[in-house]
Parts: structure tokens; sequence; C-alpha cells
């Protein structure tokens, strides 16, 4: 039995060479592009989550250029809406958090130091200057707001820059739009360019890759959002000065495991501590937290995340952080599609995998139902001398 053609390998190595070498260079030059490519990437995404809605108003009847224009204007409007809400909201609560700095200061000092020393028996006061670590952060805060103003004075001075930025928020809604409304044409577009005999199996890991994103991203966003507001008003109706922005962080934090919940309970029971010093606010901060847990473990993930999605926690929290390392704020926002994509093309070759030679190994002969098995080798006769 002859091997495989020399030449049939080197061929298939240079092929592999050569789409190599065109990630790189394609890599190197989203590297490159960073800066421009953002307002387009972030409109794209924009629009590839609001095409299921814009195809839903088609298939009731209305014309495609209007149903963009609801859904683009229902979007502009949620946008607006949340940040005239939260903006001046925030900073009410951390103006409220600065001014009660010295309260938690002083609790730290006088109540919860000795508490700890008395029960564990170490000189944590001695060893740990908290006044110290208090104007250490506050001379941090001062160099930061220093070169805050610096970086905004240089901005200002840089007409450059100012241009830039104007035009990435001046394209955002624009690439939005035209993104709602050309996306199907887009997708046939790319569709159109694929392999015919690759077309198939390229169509079902690109639906596959949409169905992961899109689950990931509405149901965890839905689920932040939900577990936001209900910590957020249920610590504001506790009586929290600062109620809200722990349930905000709480709400952010959701989507690592067991963060976002221990978040909301500790720093809601030091705030009722701390504001209140009494059993019956920390009991209410403890019962905010057990609704906000049971409403999260037995409706908002079983119903909007579910365990269709398939990207861990942790994967998403590496991937953003890679992909800001790598390519910025635009790494950031294509770091989710990648790891989705990676995430179907990795179930991908597991299938392949165990379905090769090589999970499953040599083939035998397999007995057909009904076929009589094979009698064993009869004895030889001895041989008469």
């Amino acid at each position: 039995m002859t091997g495989p053609d020399p030449l049939v390998e080197i061929a298939h190595f240079l092929r592999r060479l050569q789409w190599a070498a065109l990630a790189v260079a394609l890599c190197w030059i989203v590297w490159l592009l960073s800066p421009v490519l953002s307002p387009f990437v972030l409109g794209a995404l924009l629009g590839w989550l609001g095409d299921p809605v814009v195809d839903r108003l088609e298939r009731a009847g209305r014309s495609r250029n209007s149903a963009v224009l609801l859904v683009f204007t229902a979007m502009s409007l949620l946008v607006v809406l949340g940040l005239v809400l939260l903006v001046p909201l925030i900073q009410e609560q951390i103006m409220t958090l600065i001014d009660s700095i010295p309260g938690y200061q002083q609790w730290i000092v006088s109540t919860a130091m000795p508490w700890v020393e008395m029960r564990t028996g170490m000189e944590i006061t001695g060893w740990l200057d908290l006044n110290h670590l208090v104007e250490l952060v506050r001379a941090n805060w001062e160099s930061a707001g220093g070169f805050a103003s610096n970086l905004l004075g240089y901005m200002s001075r840089s007409g450059f820059a100012l241009i830039a930025l104007a035009a990435n928020i001046a394209l955002l809604p624009v690439v939005t739009f035209f993104a709602l409304r050309d996306w199907d044409l887009l997708v046939a577009r790319v569709a159109s360019l694929i392999p015919r005999d690759h077309l198939q199996t390229v169509t079902r890991l690109a639906t596959q890759s949409s169905e992961v994103l899109s689950g990931f991203l509405r149901g965890q966003f839905l689920v932040m959002l939900a577990l936001g507001v209900i910590y957020a008003v249920g610590l504001w109706g506790v009586g929290l000065d600062l109620g809200i922005l722990i349930g905000i962080i709480g709400g952010i934090l959701t989507f690592v495991p067991y963060v976002g919940p221990a978040t909301v309970l500790v720093l809601g029971c030091i705030a009722a501590v701390v504001q209140y010093g009494d059993w019956q606010h920390f009991l209410a901060v403890l019962v905010v937290f057990g609704v906000g847990q049971l409403v999260e473990s037995y409706w908002l993930t079983p119903k909007l995340v579910g365990d269709r999605i398939g990207l861990h926690p942790v994967a998403v929290i590496f991937a953003v952080l890679a992909g800001g390392q790598l390519f910025g704020f635009l790494g950031m926002l294509i770091a989710l599609p990648c790891a989705a994509v990676v995430n179907v093309l990795l179930r991908y070759a597991e299938e392949r995998y165990t379905h090769s030679r090589l999970y499953a190994g040599a083939p035998s002969r397999m007995i057909v139902v009904g076929e009589e098995p094979p009698s064993p080798p009869l004895p030889s006769e001895p041989k008469a001398e």
C-alpha cells in the first residue's frame, strides 16, 4: 500500500499557511483601524440585535422601512431615557457615598476592627493604619482627577481628537439604522460568497453562533436589568441611603456567578449596620437578598437564559479582558461574538472527533440481527499412525 503523495501534502501545508497568514494580516489591520472601526462594529451589533424585531414586524404586514424606523426610534428612546434617568441618579448616589465615607471610616475603626480583634486575637490596628489608607486613596483620587483634567485639557486643545470623538458619536446611529435596514441583504451577500460544497455546514454553524450570542446577550441583559431594579428598589425601600447604588452594582455583576449576589449581601448588610445599627434593617436586607435570589433562580434564569447558552461566565470575562488588552474598546465589542463563534466551532470539532475513526477505533465486523454467529472451528482429528 503506497503512502500519501508528498506533493499533495506540501500543497495542503501551503494552503494552511496561506490561511494562517491571511488571519494574521486581518488581525493586524483590525488593530491598526480599531479607533475607526468601533462605531461600525457597535452599530452592526445593535442592528443584529434589532433585526429579529424588524423581521417580526415585516411578517405582521409592515414594510421594511417602516419596521426599521419603528425599531430604531424605540432603541433611541430607550437609550435617551436610560441616560436621563440613570446619570443624575448615579451622580447623586456617588455624592452620597462621598459624604458617607467619614461615617464608614468611624464604624470600621471603632466597631469592626475591635470586634475582629476580639474574636481572632490579631492586632489589626497596630499594622493597619486606616487613616493612612484613607489619605492614600484621597491622594490617588486627586491625582486621578488631575490626570483626567489634563486629559480633558489635551482633548480640548486637540481639535482632531474632538472631531474624531464627535464623528464616532454621530456615526453610531447612522450605522445602526443602515445595519437594521440592510441586515438581510448583507447576510445574503455573504452567503453567496461561501463555496457551495460548504454552504450547509457554514450556515448551520453561523445559525448556532447567532443563537448562542443572542441568547446570552438578551437573556443575561434582562436578568441583570431585572435584578438591578429588584435590589435597588428593595434596598431603597428598606431605607438605605446607598441602596440604589448597591442595587445597580449588584445587577451589573450578576453575570459573574456568586459575585453579584455576594456584593448585594455584603454591601447591603454593612450599609444597614453603619446607617441604623439595629437588627431590623439588617434582617430587611437579608429579605431583599432572598427575594432577589428566589426570583432569579426560579423565574428569571430559567425563562430568559435557560441551558442553551453554552458560554461560561469565566470564559466571557476572559474574552472581554483579552479583547480589550489586544484591541482596546473595539476588542471588548468583538470579544463576545468571537467567543460565541469559538464555542460553536469547538462543539463542531468535538462532534467531528467523536464520529471519527480516531475516536471509534478500527471498524470490526458487526453481526446482523438474525444472523447465526460464526461457529468456532472444529478441533482437528488426530492422525492415524
